[in-house]
């Protein structure tokens, strides 16, 4: 594994599928959700070992700031930077790139969300070090790839090509050229595409070398490639950062250049992922009764079934003669919905009062 690995933290996510245990100052990435830590605690411990901290960087957004802050108070203060503007992964992978840069122009970066669960920290590791030695051997960007588990429609895929083999690891098959990246297909198309087995989900987690995705800038992006030359100068940052990043196109790093890109490498994640993407996928974390209620905390039920409940405040929860509901209850809010309709919550936050978003 190449000496000099930094790692970029994308903790600026709005979450808003988790209405009303999320808010616009505490997204999903700032939940307990699934276990005693938040997710971007347990982002961080699984870099532990790995990564030191000093070459962590973490990105929110202002208004997430001081929850960040408040949360990881032992974390070095300045390696939380807050995002003036939301302008997507585009113009925050710019940002870390020159973060990196400034420090080391040949370092290894990964860039990593703050949301996901993951449960292997060592399989995690090791897959993180095997991209890192394939970004470093093809000067090539590498994303991570997920074997489908089952035929999602929500997820982007990327169709691998044809196997590399790496010097030091000329037996292993997990390494692949990337075809192409496909957007969210509908149910019959990642249908196709389990069957046809050579599609990997696009977890959103990339490692390449500085001097590689400068490279990819420059060519595809020159406006991010001049904003990088700026703030990758340590006594610029702050005025680049206040003055030029809210300036920068709103646009997500996939489509600026990961799907204009010609090396783009994939490796296939030897650890179990869930993104956990709405409340049905918190439920898969929740204790079940017999009739299939899934609760965070002891619940009553008579003659109701699959229901999923979450509370935070210590308030009884009993369910009657109810079926496949989604209850969430808030010291301030309370949420009732069907649960196939828990992707459609987001839809919700506009016609609910400003204060409670």
């Amino acid at each position: 594994m190449p000496n000099s690995i930094y790692a970029l933290i994308l903790a600026g996510g709005s979450g808003e599928r988790f209405w009303p245990l999320s808010r616009r100052a505490r997204p999903k990435q700032l939940l307990r959700l699934v276990a005693d830590k938040t997710l971007l605690e347990e982002t961080l411990a699984r870099l532990e070992g790995f990564v030191s901290p000093e070459r962590i960087l973490i990105l929110t957004n202002s208004e997430q700031e001081n929850a960040v802050r408040k949360l990881l108070g032992n974390f070095r203060k300045e390696n939380i930077v807050a995002e003036p503007a939301k302008r997507d992964t585009a113009a925050a992978v710019a940002l870390g790139t020159g973060w990196v840069a400034s420090r080391d122009h040949a370092a290894i970066m990964a860039v990593l969300p703050a949301d996901h669960v993951i449960a292997n920290r060592t399989a995690f590791q090791e897959t993180l070090a095997l991209a890192a030695e394939a970004a470093e051997e093809t000067s090539g960007l590498v994303t991570i790839g997920i074997k489908p588990s089952w035929a999602c429609p929500g997820f982007g895929y990327i169709e691998q090509g044809k196997p590399v083999h790496l010097r030091k690891h000329p037996d292993d098959d997990s390494i692949h050229r990337v075809l192409r990246f496909r957007e969210k297909p509908n149910p019959d198309l990642a249908e196709s595409f389990l069957r046809r087995g050579n599609f990997r989900w696009n977890a959103g987690m990339f490692v390449w070398s500085v001097p590689t995705v400068l490279r990819e800038f420059n060519r595809y992006a020159p406006e991010l490639a001049d904003f990088i030359s700026q703030v990758r100068a340590p006594e610029n940052f702050e005025k680049a950062l206040r003055e030029r990043f809210s300036k920068m196109p709103r646009i997500s790093f996939d489509y600026a250049i990961m799907e204009k890109a010609d090396r783009v490498f994939v490796v296939e994640a030897s650890f179990d992922w869930d993104d956990i993407g709405s409340w049905r996928g918190v439920a898969n974390y929740f204790e079940k009764d017999k009739q299939g209620n899934a609760a965070n905390r002891s619940i009553t039920a008579l003659d109701s079934s699959n229901n999923i409940v979450f509370e935070e405040d210590g308030t009884t929860i009993a369910l009657l003669g109810v079926h496949d509901l989604i209850v969430v209850r808030t010291p301030d809010a309370l949420l009732i919905c069907h649960r196939h309709e828990a992707e459609r919550i987001k839809d919700l936050i506009g016609k609910i009062p400003p204060e409670l978003q």
